[in-house]
């Protein structure tokens, strides 16, 4: 019996528990039912997104694993961007989910009531999903919108009920994002609510991520994010296929919150559902990991409000939680195996890169910097201070003593890009996404600027095809857009 079938049948009971709630959500929710500031919002992060993978094919690693992509071979149905290469379309959401990983610029923050944050990667996995399997399915902008509002939303509700702490042990960018790039998946291949369940089952068998990726500096760190959206487009199609999944595979025994989550919250999951669309709710102004922004900003202030070279700092002290100084960006700087992970994951390197050059950017997180001899002498001028009360965990104070006995100080209480605390402009983040599209070297200023004009008016594009066109080599942007 089909799934088809037995929906038809009525033998859709398992539908009456928590991921059954979730998939009829999920297959009934339409564009006209999501509101313009979540659809407006949708349009940065995919503008932010981008960017991101322009700049990431440049990373290292991303190559072989191309190439490796390539040799699998497969059906041509969705692109690599920037490559334009042709690949399954699990595939290629693997390939462009590493990309836009690479640098840890992507948007982040998994939002929820009261505009409460969970540390997530959400679009990370979230857009590649959409853009690979709206490209195979042939789907529209509005399709694309709506997969990927849903989709988010599920993932931060998911991040916000499982109680998740970037110092646990796992990664949830394997985990929530598995599930969430589910949704999307699932919503764009048109799957009805049994089918859906089904394909949350199945992605459920598939969580994992390890934080110790990061802690170690390699460069699995950014696989989890990019194994979840291969996962998602592999359920979704296994369920449309057929195949079946546990029941409850959010809520139920030995389900998500069950085996993955210390101190879950399942109430959170379905508490006003379709009501609010949660997301990502930061746009990263530097390229590097969110714990290291306080000290990041404060720096970069005290750069660009003060005269003064590195030359004249005899001291800088950088006051942190102990928690902070004991992670992960907490560590000594060294360039290791893996530079741009070493740099992006390091408090010390991103704030003596801020005092050189007001800001860090992938740029920054190449060898060229980090052998620099004024970097190198900056960095033995700074100490971290584990000085600051626990619970102050997106806080930073940093004191620079120079040379002539003087001292000046920054503090930073909540770091920038937080879209309701401390947000980036547009004008900024526009000007991010034209940088790492230059950056990348392969996308063109006048494709980068037709790109944002096609987003900002995705739900009129009656295919993808356009947009993804820009970001494909010898692609040149001479045609007026079109939109219906």
């Amino acid at each position: 019996m089909t799934a088809e079938t037995a929906e038809a049948a009525g033998l859709d009971n398992s539908l009456d528990n928590m991921t059954g709630t979730v998939a009829r959500h999920v297959a009934g929710t339409g564009f006209e039912n999501l509101d313009a500031v979540s659809v407006a919002r949708a349009k940065v992060r995919i503008i932010d997104a981008l960017g991101n993978i322009a700049a990431g094919h440049r990373a290292q690693g991303n190559d072989a694993l191309l190439r490796l992509a390539r040799r699998w071979g497969g059906a041509p149905e969705s692109r690599v961007l920037v490559h334009g290469t042709r690949l399954p379309a699990h595939n290629a959401a693997m390939v462009n989910a590493v990309m836009m990983r690479s640098y840890d610029f992507e948007p982040i923050g998994a939002e929820y009531e009261d505009q409460t944050q969970t540390a997530a990667h959400i679009s990370g996995t979230t857009v590649p999903v959409a853009l690979a399997v709206a490209e195979q399915q042939r789907s529209s902008g509005k399709d694309l919108l709506t997969a990927l509002i849903l989709g988010d939303d599920l993932t931060a509700r998911l991040a916000a009920a499982s109680g998740f702490d970037v110092y646990s042990g796992q990664d949830n960018t394997g985990t929530v994002n598995g599930l969430g790039g589910t949704a999307v998946a699932a919503k764009l291949m048109g799957l009805g609510a049994y089918q859906v369940r089904n394909a949350l089952g199945i992605a459920v068998n598939q969580l994992s991520g390890t934080v110790a990726n990061i802690f170690d500096q390699t460069l699995a760190f950014k696989l989890p994010m990019a194994f979840a959206a291969r996962n998602a487009i592999v359920s979704a199609e296994l369920a449309q296929s057929g195949f079946t999944g546990p029941a409850d595979a959010i809520g139920g025994p030995h389900g998500f919150l069950d085996m993955y989550c210390s101190s879950p919250a399942p109430e959170k999951v379905t508490r006003r559902l379709g009501e609010a669309f949660y997301a990502d709710c930061v746009i990263k102004p530097w390229s590097s990991c969110r714990a290291s922004h306080p000290s990041l900003d404060a720096c970069v202030r005290l750069g660009t409000e003060n005269r003064f070279n590195e030359d004249e700092i005899e001291e800088v002290l950088i006051h942190v939680t102990p928690r902070t100084l004991n992670g992960f960006v907490g560590q000594p700087f060294a360039i290791g195996e893996c530079p741009e992970v070493s740099g992006a994951f390091s408090i010390r390197f991103t704030a003596a890169t801020a005092l050189m050059y007001r800001t860090v950017r992938p740029e920054h997180l190449t060898l060229e910097h980090m052998q620099d001899p004024r970097l190198q002498r900056l960095l033995d001028k700074i100490r971290l201070v584990d000085s600051l009360p626990p619970a102050e965990s997106l806080t930073a104070e940093v004191e620079l003593r120079l040379r002539d006995g003087s001292v000046l100080r920054a503090r930073t209480d909540v770091p920038k890009g937080d879209i309701f605390a401390n947000p980036m402009s547009e004008a900024e983040i526009l000007e991010k996404y034209y940088a790492n599209a230059e950056f990348g070297g392969r996308t063109p200023r006048r494709n980068a600027e037709e790109a944002v004009k096609l987003v900002q008016h995705l739900e009129e594009l009656d295919s993808l095809s356009p947009l993804i066109r820009l970001f494909t080599p010898h692609f040149s942007a001479i045609h007026p857009r079109r939109i219906k």
